[in-house]
């Protein structure tokens, strides 16, 4: 069976594509100082995660490795939407914008449409925004629809932009200034459940096609023939033997291949309450003052928290595991939304914050020298790029995440050729992931549509087990949706091993410290009656 079928009978999960502990332990056992693998992948964030699928699907013997968890990077801080190009139509990058919308309409109509839906913006016409920014944005949003249209994307994927008057401006988004609002424009763009999800979801696909998923494997060293490992559970270290390796670990790829430039770019998003914007039908784009292309967005979660984002700032120096937030980004995006709002939202009203860190490809002078002025990182190309060392390492860098299914078609087409492996194309582009189905059997399946959001058809399943056991139908933490069941189903299908896994990764409840100490104990419990052999 395929391992993404849309016709898959909802409610146990796919065959093979469950991630524990013990599966790990095992396929761990087997692969350092095993045989040699087709494909070794470093990193497993959405486009490692991707790289493996993609290796996986083609028939390749595939092993990847990351130093912590799944989406334990980047791909766990970003604004959660999946772009469809106007931000790079805008400056010029029609190769990027199509590939862009393209990407966009696959996950939404073919491999995650139970993750990825139609999100609305408002964008108000305060009287910060001039008419002629007005007349631009309006352009854009239109070449936007433009975008949905060349990349074959239905209409009823993704509605039309339109004009809105003051009073539906202010329905969509009640919390606006009306003093001045001469109406809105409406646009819709995709928009993920949770990056991190995805990531998960795509991990597990690969694995049910084989793919070796192995968290908490360091890699130490690439060679042209693998990489020397070292299990962070244990200490012990090893040798992974491999045809291929590509090296997918983002802003850390430079640290593993001498030549790779990385120039990181922060992105910061502000988490609050919901009940502090009032109810928010529609997401918002506000203009940032002084300039006439950047936004600030305003991201309803449905979890009673809203996210506000984001900066584009650069980054010196050494790469943290989880990058800090400056109090100058928080000000930054405070202020920003201070000037449409009939409230103004105070420090204090900020219950999380996270930042991200891009993995934009440096191709300034190799001497480090610069012509002219410093290029802001808002201004670097998202293009990705596919590098082959002299020692024959593949490295895959920048893009975004919305692209991550491309970045990983052309680094194992890269692999392929380099090492004359026996692959033929990608079936990537048509092959859904685990808990993907048609909107019709999404609608029908029985269980809430929260849990149908996040887990697809595997959703009754995830249900079930609270409705088995009145613990497991209990919340994690007091306001947030989150309940033990999905914990549960965390440890046994979805690779988690500890509380870092559950609170941050597999829920988001992590990104509230004040929820997070709140969860602890209770996610401690539920690791404890997972891993309980009784």
């Amino acid at each position: 069976m395929n391992p993404g079928s849309r016709n898959a009978t909802p409610g146990d999960p796919v065959p093979f594509s469950s991630l524990d502990a013990a599966r790990r332990t095992r396929e761990l056992a087997r692969t350092v100082g095993g045989q040699s693998v087709d494909v070794l992948v470093v990193g497993l964030g959405a486009t490692g995660a991707g790289v493996a699928l993609d290796a996986a699907a083609r028939g390749l013997s595939v092993a990847a490795i990351d130093a912590h968890d799944l989406a334990f990077g980047t791909s766990r801080w970003s604004s959660k939407l999946i772009h469809g190009g106007l931000r790079y139509l805008a400056s010029g990058q029609l190769d990027v914008a199509h590939e862009s919308a393209v990407e966009r309409g696959i996950l939404m109509e073919r491999t995650a449409p139970h993750l990825v839906g139609a999100q609305p913006f408002v964008l108000p016409l305060t009287p910060l925004v001039s008419r002629a920014q007005a007349a631009l944005a309006w352009a854009g949003f239109r070449a936007g629809d433009g975008l949905r249209l060349a990349a074959r994307t239905a209409r009823a994927t993704l509605p039309a932009p339109r004009r809105l008057s003051a009073v539906e401006t202010r329905h969509l988004a009640p919390g606006l200034r009306g003093t001045g609002l001469r109406g809105g424009l409406l646009s819709w763009d995709g928009r993920l459940t949770d990056d991190a999800r995805l990531v998960t979801a795509v991990a597990r696909t690969a694995a049910a096609h084989g793919a070796l998923i192995l968290t908490r494997v360091r890699a130490l060293e690439l060679t042209a023939s693998g990489a020397r490992v070292r299990d962070e559970l244990t200490g012990e270290e090893g040798e992974i033997r491999a045809r291929a390796v590509i090296n997918a670990s983002g802003v850390w790829a430079g640290g593993l291949v001498d030549g790779i430039r990385i120039r990181p770019s922060r992105g910061t998003h502000l988490v609050l309450r919901a009940g502090h914007l009032g109810d928010l039908p529609a997401g918002l784009h506000i203009p940032v003052p002084g300039e006439s292309n950047r936004f600030v967005l305003v991201l309803p979660q449905g979890d009673g928290r809203v996210y506000v984002g984001l900066t584009d700032e650069p980054v010196e120096g050494g790469i943290p595991d989880v990058p800090e937030v400056p109090e100058s980004d928080i000000g930054f995006l405070l202020d920003v939304l201070g000037s449409a709002l009939d409230v103004p939202v105070h420090r204090d009203d900020v219950v999380g914050a996270f930042a991200g860190l891009r993995p934009l490809l440096d191709t300034g002078p190799a001497d480090g020298s610069r012509a002219g002025a410093e290029p802001r990182t808002a201004d670097i190309s998202r293009r990705h790029a596919v590098l082959t060392s002299p020692e024959g390492v593949i490295t895959v860098v920048g893009g975004k995440l919305t692209t991550y299914r491309r970045m990983a078609e052309d680094a194992v087409d890269a692999a392929v050729d380099a090492h004359r492996l026996a692959a033929g194309p990608s079936p990537t582009a048509a092959l859904p992931l685990v808990g993907a189905a048609s909107p019709a059997v999404l609608a029908s399946l029985p269980a809430p549509r929260r849990l149908v959001r996040r887990y697809g058809t595997e959703a009754p399943a995830v249900h079930a087990l609270a409705a088995r056991d009145p613990w497991l139908a209990e919340p994690v933490v007091e306001g947030h949706p989150v309940t033990l069941a999905e914990l549960l189903w965390a440890v046994h299908h979805e690779g988690a091993l500890d509380e870092c896994d559950l609170l941050d990764r597999r829920t988001r409840i992590g990104v509230v410290p004040a929820d997070r100490r709140a969860a602890l104990r209770t996610a401690r419990e539920v690791l404890d009656t997972a891993l309980d052999p009784r």
